[in-house]
């Protein structure tokens, strides 16, 4: 291999599924100050996600609706706006 091409900061990692709670060590060179401790008793950098494949509905098969920022009500409020401002038109 080349010397000097690959980055230095290659290590583990523990990814945190904010909606599962499910946990997974895998190497990464992603950024963070947060720590936790893997089920070996060492400790890790930690990344909090939002969705995974332990939460994603294509993943799990269950259709559920993940909604952290309020993105569905938004984009019904746009929908309802949508709508009153064709019938205006009509």
């Amino acid at each position: 291999m080349k010397k000097g091409i690959h980055p230095e900061n290659y290590r583990p990692v523990i990814f945190i599924d904010s909606a599962s709670g499910a946990r997974f060590l895998i190497n990464s060179t992603i950024e963070t100050d947060q720590k936790d401790t893997w089920e070996d008793g060492k400790e890790y950098p930690a990344v909090y996600v939002e969705v995974s494949s332990a939460s994603h509905p294509f993943y799990t098969g269950v259709k559920t609706t993940i909604d952290t920022a309020g993105r569905v009500e938004k984009f019904k409020a746009r929908m309802e706006a949508a709508k009153k401002a064709q019938a205006k038109k009509s």
